[in-house]
């Protein structure tokens, strides 16, 4: 009974913390409020280095030209990832972009799906969180206003190498502490007729200060405890209930970023690290 309780007391402590985190990155890491007037979509800048969306791919367009756009629409997103000093606006436009060139490769070239999760989770890499918007409903909650730049240590790793189920991490830490780490499995499918790739995962165990402390996790608790500290969608909560697994919408991988649209609508990127 003791150790129950101690295990719950610590849960409740670290759930405490990611709250805090998130709360203060709210605070001190939103865009301020602007107006909610359309202007139009990537007007010319000054900017001799800022990103030009390509033109609108065409259904003519070859695997070879769409990757190229791809590349061009990575190199903002790069930037992003190594100095955290590029446009807000500039880099949610690259990512909107990749997003819509790469349901269009892996519709032309279904094995693109496969190259991207190979480089997703093979070698043993951590991907470490630059860039997110936030989910619909935290944007909602702020206004309108977008998380960009993410000031703490979140990561995640994936690995589909293993023989049994593909195992999925996600972790919050300080330095070379980390405090909580989420670990489940994950699953990987293709819509050939969409493109969309969706990432399906469910986490089933938490591991505390550097794994000092394990808890098994029950059905349902690691969607709940994620909106709870606004890390997470209130949507996976729903998605739970109704027998589903929480989800991204994977957009890229290579070997130095990653992309992604959470299944809250938040877009996301990552640098390997």
């Amino acid at each position: 009974m003791y150790y129950i309780s101690t295990m719950n007391a610590l849960l409740s402590l670290c759930s405490a913390l990611l709250l805090l985190a998130s709360s203060a990155l709210v605070e001190a890491f939103v865009l301020p409020t602007q107006s909610t007037t359309k202007t139009a979509v990537n007007p010319p800048r000054s900017c001799s280095r800022c990103y030009v969306a390509p033109d609108n791919v065409a259904e003519t367009d070859s695997q070879e030209d769409i990757l190229k756009k791809m590349e061009a629409a990575k190199q903002i997103l790069y930037r992003a990832a190594e100095t955290k000093q590029e446009d807000a606006d500039t880099v949610v436009d690259a990512l909107l972009d990749l997003e819509k060139l790469s349901r269009k490769a892996n519709k032309v070239d279904p094995s693109q799906s496969e190259k991207t999760l190979n480089a997703l989770s093979e070698g043993g890499v951590d991907w470490r969180l630059i860039f997110t918007t936030g989910t619909v409903d935290t944007q909602r909650k702020l206004g309108g206003t977008k998380i960009n730049y993410f000031p703490i240590k979140a990561t995640q790793s994936f690995d589909s190498t293993t023989q049994d189920e593909w195992l999925i991490q996600n972790g919050i830490g300080v330095g070379d502490l980390e405090l909580i780490k989420f670990q489940g499995d994950f699953d990987w499918n293709l819509s050939e007729k969409s493109g969309l790739t969706k990432l399906t995962f469910d986490f089933t165990s938490i591991h505390l200060f550097n794994g000092f402390f394990d808890i098994a996790l029950k059905k349902g608790e690691a969607a709940s405890l994620g909106a709870k500290s606004g890390l997470g969608s209130a949507n996976n909560v729903e998605l739970e209930k109704r027998g589903k697994r929480a989800f991204f919408n994977w957009i890229s991988a290579d070997d130095q970023i990653a992309t992604a649209r959470g299944g809250g609508g938040g877009l996301a990127l990552w640098k390997r690290v």
